[in-house]
C-alpha cells in the first residue's frame, strides 16, 4: 500500500470518526481512575476487546483482577457475569441446561435455562481449577460463539468477551490447560505487582471513606462499531511482510537462529500472526493513529504471542526465557530488513 493511498484512507475514511476515537481515550481514563497503576494492562484488555478476542489473565491473588474486569464492563456498558471455577463445576453449570416446566394445564414442557456464559462480558475465575471437560465447554463457546443443547443451537450475545484468570503461584489441585486450548486466547496478560508509589496510591484510594465508582462511557453497539473499525485500519505491505518473515523465523525447521533450532518446540502459528496484526491495528487506534507501525507490533508482541511460543525440553532445562527469546528473534528479524 502506497503512502498516498494511506493518506487518502486516513482523510476520507477515518477522519470523520476522530470524535468517536476520542471516546476510547475517555474509556482509558475512566478505568484508570478506579484501577490505579495498571495503564499497560488496561490498554491490553481494551485492545483485546476491540479485536473481539478473549484474554487469559495471569496474576497473584489480591492484585485487582476482578476489580479491573468489573470496571471495564461498567465503563463499556456490558452485561457482566462471573463464574468461579472449581473441580466440581460441570459444563452445564456454565452453558445452561434443559429443564422441565409444568404449565397451568398440568402439561410438561422442556425449556433451555441459560447459564452464566450468556453475558457480554464473562469473568471465569481460576479457570485451571476446573476439569478439562469443563474447560473444553467454555473454550468451545468462546470459539463458536454458540451453545448447543438438546440439538438446538443458541447464539451468545454480542459483543462477547471472556476473561479467564489463573493463579501462577498455587498449582495444587489445578488442571493445566492444553497448549491447543491456550492458543484460543487472543492475549495472555500478566498482572505485575505494583511499585511502591502505585501501592501507596492503591491504599489511599481503597481504604478511605469515598470509593470511586466508574461511569459508563460506551454502549455495546459502539464497541461492535469499533471492532469493525479496527479491522479497517490499513497496514502497509512492507509491515505485513515483516510479520510474515518474523513468524517464519520462529519455526525451528526454517529459522536461521541457532537458539530457535535448539530450544523451540513450536513456533508462532498463523493464528498467532493474525492476533499480532489485529492487536497492532487496535494499538494504533488507541493512540489515535490510522496505520500500523513497527512500534505497534513491538508493543503487542508479548501479550499476543507469549502463550503461543513453546520451548522444548532442552530449553526448559537450560532455563531459557521464552519471552526474551521471542523478543530477540523479533528484533533480529526487523534488523535484517534494514
Amino acid at each position: 500500500m502506497s503512502k498516498e493511498t494511506e493518506e487518502r484512507l486516513d482523510h476520507e475514511t477515518v477522519a470523520p470518526l476522530e470524535g468517536e476515537l476520542e471516546r476510547l481515550s475517555l474509556v482509558r481514563e475512566e478505568i484508570a481512575r478506579v484501577v490505579v497503576g495498571q495503564e499497560e494492562v488496561i490498554d491490553q484488555l481494551l485492545i483485546s476487546l476491540l479485536c473481539g478476542g478473549h484474554v487469559l489473565v495471569e496474576g497473584a491473588p489480591g492484585l485487582g483482577k476482578t476489580l479491573l474486569v468489573r470496571t471495564l464492563g461498567m465503563v463499556c456498558g456490558l452485561e457482566f457475569s462471573r463464574i468461579q471455577f472449581t473441580p466440581d463445576l460441570m459444563p452445564a453449570d456454565i452453558t445452561g441446561t434443559i429443564v422441565l416446566i409444568h404449565d397451568d394445564r398440568g402439561e410438561t414442557h422442556s425449556r433451555f435455562q441459560r447459564g452464566p456464559i450468556f453475558a457480554q462480558m464473562v469473568l471465569t475465575d481460576e479457570i485451571n481449577r476446573a476439569t478439562p471437560k469443563t474447560q473444553s465447554a467454555l473454550l468451545e463457546a468462546m470459539q463458536e460463539r454458540t451453545v448447543t443443547a438438546a440439538g438446538e443451537e443458541f447464539t451468545l450475545p454480542a459483543p462477547f468477551f471472556v476473561l479467564a484468570t489463573q493463579n501462577p503461584i498455587e498449582m495444587e489441585g489445578t488442571y493445566q490447560l492444553p497448549e491447543a486450548q491456550i492458543d484460543r486466547f487472543f492475549f495472555k496478560v500478566k498482572i505485575p505487582y505494583p511499585s511502591e508509589e502505585v501501592l501507596g496510591g492503591i491504599l489511599d484510594l481503597t481504604t478511605g471513606v469515598d470509593q470511586p465508582e466508574p461511569n459508563q462511557i460506551l454502549k455495546p453497539e459502539e464497541i461492535l462499531r469499533f471492532q469493525r473499525l479496527t479491522r479497517a485500519v490499513p497496514m502497509a505491505s512492507h509491515v505485513q511482510e515483516a510479520v510474515v518473515k518474523f513468524v517464519l523465523s520462529t519455526q525451528p525447521d526454517q529459522s536461521h537462529s541457532d537458539e530457535v533450532r535448539r530450544f523451540v518446540r513450536h513456533g508462532i502459528s498463523p493464528r498467532g500472526a493474525q492476533a499480532l496484526i489485529l492487536a497492532s491495528k487496535a494499538h494504533a487506534l488507541l493512540l489515535g493513529r490510522y496505520n500500523v507501525s513497527f512500534e505497534d507490533l513491538e508493543e503487542t508482541l508479548l501479550p499476543a504471542l507469549r502463550h503461543r511460543f513453546q520451548l522444548n525440553f532442552e530449553g526448559e532445562a537450560e532455563g531459557v526465557s521464552a519471552e526474551d527469546l521471542l523478543s530477540a528473534v523479533f528484533k533480529r528479524s526487523l534488523a535484517a530488513r534494514a
